[in-house]
């Protein structure tokens, strides 16, 4: 092994169910993390504001999530260009990819964030936003929108450390600014009383000190990841495999954001007590996705590392471990979504709510028969995503959420909110289906007898040389 990989996690040997789970605890444990820092202005704002303050930061939010949805997103199809590029342990181009990477996503970000802010009074008026809180969510999403560049900093180096296998750097890093955000916001909404600007700028300064952060920590704790001088440049056939991962995984996470809206649109159109229950139901199975997406990015990095290596014997086998050790893990969330729905339920709705909390309690057992068919879709995803077949990832999200929205809207006014739990289950069974046909298809094409090569990636991935 060349020195820039010996003090790094090398996945392409060892025990790869070793390798899922030390990558995937300390993604889970991010993922967790990443709510709580996502709820700390909220309840700042809702504890030492107002009504209309906690209300402006709820639109707000929707608003800023499509954002970032788009960041996160593209830096998943970057990780796993990455990681490619690491396994086949060539750290020139490595260090090249980081340059490209890195300086394409901060102008992208930056534009975004200015056409953003630019272009706030349309958007809120689209979404009908109320006049009492309409000055008060503009001021907030201006501010926020200006940390576009910090947040994909700190979202682009979770990817290189990803696909380095140095998830733990960027675990301690978010658990610091979760604290730093808390510190900021106690001090600018609690005791100086600046409402929900404080909330927002205290949200801009942690998002660049994350991002800060994360770049000392490379140039000073992993040196060989940094690029050099003689490493600028356009490189486009890397920006050109950069834009083609980067755009097909924005677009999957920006889809399946816009179809999670959908389908509260659709509830939304049921009244307060429907809308009460999946508020606490998508509370509740968030911390059970934590798991399940942390699987996928697990999956995909191990994939992706022995991919680039060109050891697709191997590649096989990570998918297979990914399936029996995540889908063990979503056998254990099931039964605990089943036999917790109504203490679950009752940590955040009363049951003196009555409908709403029936209503919830019904969604997550019915959801919860489906619950294992998350996880191993999850582990399809990782593996599609680590041989650089994004676009079937894509397909396969985009069919099952638009499945999801459109007959929620048909079926929610007669069955209520048991409608969205079973066609959540039915889409989880669509896209497991979906992309078990893919899969057994590349390996027939790729491993039948007398053809034992490597599954082709999309147009733009890398591919080891030998």
């Amino acid at each position: 092994m060349n020195a820039a990989h010996k003090h790094h996690c090398d996945l392409t040997r060892g025990s790869i169910t070793l390798h899922l789970a030390r990558l995937a605890i300390p993604l889970i444990a991010g993922n967790i993390l990443q709510q709580l820092y996502n709820t700390i202005d909220a309840f700042v704002v809702a504890r030492y504001a107002g009504l209309e303050e906690f209300a402006a930061i709820g639109v707000a939010g929707a608003v800023m999530n499509l954002f970032l949805f788009a960041i996160v997103g593209a830096c998943i199809g970057i990780s796993v260009l990455l990681a490619q590029i690491y396994g086949a342990k060539d750290m020139e181009t490595f260090r090249k990819e980081h340059f490209i990477a890195l300086s394409a996503g901060v102008l992208f970000s930056t534009a975004a964030g200015a056409l953003g802010a630019a272009g706030t009074g349309p958007v809120l008026a689209l979404l009908q936003t109320p006049d009492d809180i309409f000055g008060l969510t503009g001021s907030y999403l201006r501010i926020v929108l200006l940390s576009l560049p910090a947040s994909f900093i700190y979202n682009f180096y979770c990817a290189l450390f990803r696909a380095a296998g140095q998830v733990n750097a960027a675990l301690g890093i978010l658990a610091l600014t979760v604290c730093l955000n808390l510190g900021l916001d106690i001090l600018f909404v609690a005791r100086f009383g600046w409402g929900v600007e404080g909330a927002a700028w205290a949200t801009l300064l942690a998002q660049t000190a994350s991002a800060l952060l994360c770049f000392l920590y490379l140039r000073m704790a992993l040196p060989e990841l940094m690029f050099r001088r003689e490493n600028w440049g356009l490189h486009l056939p890397l920006l050109k495999k950069t834009a083609h991962f980067g755009l097909v995984t924005g677009l999957q996470q920006t889809g399946l954001y816009i179809g999670k809206l959908a389908v509260q649109g659709a509830v939304n159109s049921m009244g307060t007590a429907v809308i009460s229950a999946y508020t606490a139901t998508t509370r509740i199975e968030a911390f059970a996705n934590s798991f399940g997406d942390s699987g996928a990015s697990a999956t995909s990095v191990a994939t992706a590392q022995n991919f680039g290596a060109g050891n697709h014997a191997r590649v096989r086998r990570c998918f297979w471990k990914s399936l029996l050790l995540f889908g063990g893990m979503g056998i254990v969330s099931s039964l605990t979504l089943w036999l917790s729905a109504e203490w679950a339920s009752a940590l955040l709705l009363s049951e003196s709510s009555g409908p709403a909390f029936d209503s919830a309690v019904s969604y997550l057992k019915i959801v919860a028969f489906f619950y294992l068919l998350n996880f191993t879709g999850n582990s399809f995803a990782g593996y599609f995503d680590g041989v650089g077949r994004v676009s079937v990832t894509l397909l396969g999200t985009c069919t099952h959420i638009t499945l999801r929205a459109v007959l929620s809207w048909v079926f929610i006014s007669r069955f209520g909110l048991d409608a969205v739990a079973l066609l959540t289950g039915l889409g989880w069974i669509l896209v497991n289906s979906i992309w078990a046909c893919f899969y057994w298809r590349l390996r027939r094409r790729a491993w039948a007898p007398g053809k034992r090569k490597a599954p082709s990636p999309e147009r733009g991935g890398f591919r080891h040389q030998e």
